[in-house]
């Protein structure tokens, strides 16, 4: 059963729309308590980073979220839901971030190292690189997926780093390390790709089980 976690800022319906379709048994939810109870835990997230971990760490979903990962359960961050695991971001004023992994998020600059403009937020889509193998990528080509995001995690550590774009700047599009894992962009969006990455992520959380 995966656990859809509900901060007040994240896209519940599309989520759960997609493990539908996959045919996977999810709940949303709220509750510390019932999400720790979840074989995978998804943090979706769209809006602003400082106000997202304000409502986490009210809520006391960012204690439950760090205690779940050290149990070693499988959880994924989605878009806003990514950038929540890293250190800190710069968005509306600095703010300490989950601080699951390393890395630091910053806003795309909009000019290139010649001086030339270019649209943010980066929107649309864009092809990724796989950069090392991970349990969740295993028989996932590199296709296209799509991105709705102004601000990008820099800074990362290469050990972390699953799958890149560029945007003008090098993007970490997917992101893992042991039962963690981000994807920057909306994977429930993104097509064939999206949904054979969430179908990963699901097995995942299901072998989990399995061998405990």
């Amino acid at each position: 059963m995966i656990g859809i976690i509900d901060y007040g800022m994240g896209n519940l319906f599309s989520v759960s729309k997609a493990l539908e379709r996959l045919d996977v048994p999810y709940f949303i939810s709220e509750k510390a308590d019932e999400l720790m109870k979840a074989d995978g835990l998804i943090l979706p997230g769209v809006g602003s980073f400082k106000e997202a971990m304000e409502r986490l760490n009210r809520t006391g979903l960012s204690n439950m979220m760090k205690e779940y990962v050290q149990q070693g359960k499988p959880l994924l961050g989605i878009c806003l839901g990514m950038q929540l695991l890293f250190k800190g971001s710069d968005e509306n004023g600095q703010t300490k971030g989950l601080q699951l992994l390393p890395g630091y998020v910053k806003k795309f600059p909009g000019v290139t190292a010649a001086g030339e403009r270019y649209k943010v937020p980066h929107m649309g889509w864009n092809r990724l690189e796989w950069v090392q193998s991970s349990p969740i990528s295993s028989t996932v080509g590199e296709d296209y997926a799509y991105f709705v995001h102004s601000y990008y995690v820099d800074l990362i550590d290469k050990d972390v780093l699953l799958a890149k774009c560029m945007y003008d700047v090098e993007v970490p599009a997917i992101v893992g390390k042991e039962n963690l894992f981000g994807m920057q962009f909306h994977p429930e969006k993104s097509s064939k790709l999206g949904m054979e990455l969430l179908q990963k992520f699901t097995e995942l959380a299901r072998e989990r089980v399995t061998t405990a």
